[in-house]
């Protein structure tokens, strides 16, 4: 078990005009952000290049995945007038790529797909030209939200597996690694939106285990793959077993190649949508 960070996964603080204006429009239109409430390394960065992950359908979780800083708790009620506000503030910090993710809500029928959906209406309606990238989770499998996400048009689903399957029961104990694979694949299956999928790694998987994960990925149509270092987010957290070093993520992009991914992100700070605009391109 490892305790210390290592120098390349610090971060510096950064405090300027356009870091101030993303957290003043935030506060403006009430919004959550996947950057403060998971405690993302990248957040000031993403805020200088005056983009957010925008964090839908309140602050509380249904599942209490074991890495995961976001409270597991009884959700509160949908905010209808969400989806407009994300797409004014979206406007307003003149967003060209826009990241929306959520907690996840099985205590909705449909999962909350039907909120996505709404909140792509509501930016195209603002643009045509803004890209709409959604981070979902599994919808617990569920064809008919699966199909309202698809018939919403992102212009790319991504679906994080998190972990290798060896590990996935130990830390998403309410999901299910085939179940995630089969969420990606039917999408795929069924629409020509980029489909794009991302992984922790420092839990305790060895490289075999994540080759496979990458093969199963790739087998499952995915187009973009991310990897990047999973950092504890407290002690009740699970512990970080390993810090990969620098030459180890040269390793696995090589991997990445050969299983077949064009599109890939990996290194220690990477996460699912870090540089998500760059990916597309």
């Amino acid at each position: 078990m490892h305790t210390r960070l290592p120098e390349y996964l610090k971060r510096p603080i950064i405090d300027t005009d356009t870091t101030r204006q993303v957290r003043r429009a935030l506060k403006e239109y009430c919004l959550n952000t996947v950057c403060e409430n998971a405690r993302c390394p990248n957040k000031n960065e993403c805020y200088t290049k005056n983009t957010a992950t925008f964090l839908i359908m309140g602050k509380n979780c249904t599942r209490n995945c074991k890495y995961c800083n976001i409270t597991c708790a009884k959700p509160d009620p949908l905010d209808f007038s969400e989806p407009t506000h994300i797409a004014k503030a979206i406007k307003g910090l003149g967003l060209k790529y826009a990241v929306i993710t959520s907690v996840t809500r099985d205590d909705l029928e449909d999962g909350g797909a039907g909120h996505f959906a709404q909140c792509i209406k509501e930016i195209r309606k603002i643009s045509a030209d803004i890209k709409i990238e959604i981070l979902t989770p599994d919808f617990k499998n569920n064809k008919t939200a699966l199909n309202t996400i698809i018939n919403a048009k992102p212009d790319v689903f991504n679906h994080n597996i998190e972990t290798v399957k060896e590990i996935f029961k130990t830390a998403r104990p309410q999901g299910n690694y085939e179940s995630s694979l089969e969420v990606l694949s039917y999408i795929k299956q069924n629409s020509n939106i980029t489909t794009k999928s991302g992984l922790m790694i420092g839990l305790g998987e060895t490289y075999n285990q994540i080759k496979s994960t990458m093969n199963d990925l790739k087998n499952a149509g995915c187009d973009i793959l991310t990897i990047g270092q999973y950092i504890q987010p407290s002690k009740m957290h699970l512990p970080v077993a390993k810090y990969y070093t620098p030459e180890e993520y040269d390793t696995l992009k090589q991997m990445a190649k050969e299983a077949g991914f064009s599109h890939f992100q990996i290194g220690p700070l990477v996460r699912s949508s870090y540089n998500a605009s760059e990916l597309i391109k």
